[in-house]
Order: structure tokens, then C-alpha cells, then sequence
């Protein structure tokens, strides 16, 4: 049975193969190296490098026009510019830009100076390019190998660790770090944080008198409790929290926790012991945060969490004008199980959401305990349905509510919101 280089011979001496390789030679600026030339045949071999077709190619044209001396002129190749007889170079440069990365599998990428643009064009011009490979792709191909052989690490087209950039224009390395995603649930047990961090309004982040020169209108938020946790692990630059929907700022995280994906950017460390992350979260915001439940998961699943139709169970603290019988709250409160709530966005979120009407479902509402002026029920609904001003009205943009259900002249007003669960399917 013929040899692999042996039938690769035969495919690329062919006359018309030979014909092209000689006009590339006789036309082009000057000497070309042995993977420019072979790659300009790329499709029509399997087997063997571009530079091992190059040599095949010479070869055949040394034998059959005798070209021996052009071949043979002294200096860089005017395709790539002596690129491909320095390629040890620039896997130096890339092994050093990733000495301080954890990663299992890499992706070389490289942005193609004008020059070399233009010089592709040229020999495509002289050759045609229906049987070449663009020069960065064998690039791409012949650095990856070599960082997997020095490394360890796998080349992986899907979903690699990294990007290992080779950038031409300035003969430099760059690296682009995908982040590392985290899943977990939350439990919020202070009032007054935010889910993310909240600029100021007034100017927007850059720092003034009314935000204390801090660019925000709250101190803390939950992303950067977390953040400030577990980020050094990571050795990573900066978190952003994905949330399963959000709590009002005034209400408290219970129960389970409210899902959600921490997304650790430009970090470092890959893997880091999760049970240990949820161990310091806790110990770091005592009494007003923790994390339960941490687990790797895929990017998917920040869209997974952002579009997960997810019920909710709240314990609602109501203040009533003027006091009500236990009874007719009670009636309220069933009336209220089971219906479908026409609630139009409330007033105090019309800043920033679209003036609509959601239709959402309140699937139970129950009584926990009752005083003449306050009391406290549960409710458990659809995402989505504004608790305060399923109590209060809104001034009727929320219809049914609990107050005009309780009589036309009874004021009910939300005085504590706790979220006790978030099922997400």
C-alpha cells in the first residue's frame, strides 16, 4: 500500500498543480516558503502540513523545469514575511501571557496585519483560492499545537477556557478570558440593600454631594457582598449577579434563597472549592448575607435564570385604616385566592419599566396572624406581580386589590415584605 506522502506526491504533481505552483513562483515578489506555497493546494491533500506539500511542490518543480535557483533565492518569504520561521517566537510570547492563568483547553485566535492581507490577496490573484487556506488559519493551527504540546492543555472550537489572540499589527499577545459561571441561591437578611449596585441619579456614577461622592445611592449591594467574598479567589477583576428576578430594596431574602449566576470576569483561577466560597461569604456578612448551593455552571444558564417563569411566596406585614374584623379579612383573602390580577406597572417603578397591564395569578393568599391595625398573610403567585400594590391598589391601577376588597373606605399598606421562596422551573 503506497505511503501517505507518497500518494500526496502523486495528487499535487499532477500537471495542472505543477502549472499553478510554477506561476506562483515566476510571478510573485520573491522568495516563498515552503507553507505559503503548500498551503495554496491545502484542499487538495489531506495528510500531511502545508509546509510538507511545500517541499513535495518544490521539489517537483526542481525535477521537471529545473527552477532550482529561483526557487532557492535568499530572504524572507514575500507571502508571510518570514512569519512561519518564527513561529517558536510567538509560542514564547503566548506561554508567558498564560503563566498566571488556570485553564484545561485554549483557542488560538490572530488578527492579520494590512500587509499580510494584502500579500494573500496577491498570491490568491497569481493561484486562484479554491484550493487554499487563509494564512491565519494554518496560523491558528500550527501555534495551538505547539502550546498543547507545551502545556498539556487541549485546543477546544466550542467552548475553550481561553483565547490565546496573536495580534500582527503589534506583535503581541493578548488573552481573552471567558468567565467562570456560578449558580447558587441567596438569602438577603438586612433591609435597604439593593440586588446590584444602584448609581446615583444625580450624577450618574461619577460622584457628588448627595451620594457622598461614591457614585451610588446605596453603600452595598448583594453583587458586591458576593463579589467582595469571592473575587480574590478567582484572582478575577470584577462579578456581575445574574438574579432570578429581584427583591424590593426594603425586603428581606428568606426561605430557600433567590437563585441566581455570579459571573467572575478577566479571573485568573478557574476552580476554586465552592463549599469553602459559601463558608466565607457567610463569615464575611454575617447577619446580613449568605450564598447556598454553589455549583459550576455553563453560560447558558444565566438565560436560563433570567427567563425562568418562576412562582413566588411572600410573608407580607400589612398596616389597616380603619381596623377590620378578623372575618372580613379573611373573606378578602379568599377572594383574593385564585384570581387573576390586571395590574397596570406601578407608579413608583414608571421610571423605569413600560406603563402596561401584566396579567399575574395569585394561586393562594392566607392569614398568618391578625391584629386589630396589623397583621400578616402569606401569598404565593406568578413572577411578576407587584406585592404593595396588590395590597394598597395603586389608586386603582391594580385591580382586584386588598384594600377595596376590604370596603371602599379602608386604607391597607404594606409595612414589612419578606420573600419566603422562588420556585423557578
Amino acid at each position: 500500500m503506497p505511503s501517505k506522502e507518497f500518494r500526496v506526491a502523486s495528487e499535487l504533481e499532477k500537471t495542472e498543480v505543477i502549472e499553478t505552483a510554477r506561476k506562483i513562483v515566476k510571478e510573485g515578489l520573491g522568495p516563498i516558503c515552503d507553507n505559503c506555497i503548500g498551503r495554496q493546494f491545502a484542499k487538495i491533500s489531506s495528510g500531511v502540513s502545508n509546509a510538507k506539500r511545500g517541499q513535495i511542490l518544490k521539489e517537483a518543480l526542481r525535477t521537471k523545469w529545473d527552477l532550482g535557483e529561483e526557487i532557492e533565492l535568499q530572504g524572507k518569504c514575500w507571502v508571510c514575511n518570514g512569519l512561519f520561521e518564527n513561529l517558536d517566537e510567538w509560542v514564547l510570547k503566548a506561554l508567558e501571557a498564560l503563566e498566571e492563568y488556570e485553564f484545561d483547553s485554549f483557542l488560538v485566535g490572530t488578527k492579520v496585519s494590512g500587509m499580510l492581507l494584502e500579500n494573500e490577496e496577491l498570491i490568491w490573484e497569481i493561484a486562484g483560492a479554491s484550493y487554499a487556506e487563509p494564512l491565519k488559519a494554518e496560523l491558528n493551527r500550527e501555534i495551538g499545537k505547539r502550546i498543547e504540546r507545551e502545556t498539556g492543555k487541549t485546543v477546544d472550537f466550542e467552548r475553550p477556557d481561553l483565547v490565546v489572540l496573536l495580534d500582527l499589527w503589534t506583535e503581541k499577545v493578548e488573552l481573552q478570558v471567558n468567565s467562570v459561571f456560578i449558580y447558587g441561591r441567596y438569602r438577603k437578611f438586612e433591609r435597604g440593600i439593593p440586588q446590584t449596585r444602584w448609581l446615583c441619579r444625580e450624577c450618574r456614577g461619577r460622584g457628588c454631594e448627595k451620594c457622598n461622592y461614591t457614585g451610588k445611592m446605596y453603600q452595598e449591594s448583594v453583587e458586591e457582598l458576593i463579589s467582595g467574598s469571592i473575587l480574590a479567589e478567582f484572582k478575577g477583576e470584577y462579578m456581575v449577579l445574574h438574579g432570578c428576578g429581584r427583591e424590593d430594596i426594603d425586603a428581606r431574602m428568606l426561605g430557600s434563597g433567590r437563585p441566581f449566576v455570579g459571573e467572575i470576569k478577566e479571573r485568573r483561577r478557574r476552580k476554586v472549592d465552592l463549599r469553602m466560597l459559601e463558608d466565607k461569604v457567610k463569615e464575611e456578612n454575617a447577619g446580613k448575607l449568605e450564598v447556598t448551593g454553589l455549583q459550576y455552571v455553563k453560560r447558558e444558564m444565566v438565560a436560563q435564570i433570567k427567563n425562568a417563569k418562576a412562582d413566588k411566596t411572600y410573608r407580607v406585614g400589612v398596616g389597616i385604616k380603619p381596623n377590620v374584623p378578623e372575618k372580613d379579612l379573611e373573606n378578602a383573602l379568599d377572594k383574593l385566592t385564585g384570581a387573576v390580577i390586571e395590574q397596570r406597572t406601578p407608579t413608583r417603578v414608571l421610571h423605569r419599566r413600560a406603563d402596561m397591564v401584566r396579567r399575574r395569578k395569585v394561586h393562594s393568599a392566607k392569614l398568618i396572624s391578625f391584629d386589630e391595625s396589623v397583621f400578616f398573610m402569606e401569598i404565593r403567585c406568578d413572577g411578576g406581580l407587584y406585592i404593595k400594590e396588590l395590597v394598597s391598589g395603586d389608586g386603582g391601577r391594580t385591580k382586584p386589590n386588598l384594600s377595596e376588597l376590604l370596603g371602599t373606605e379602608v386604607e391597607a399598606e404594606v409595612k414589612e415584605l419578606d420573600v419566603m421562596d422562588v420556585c423557578y422551573i
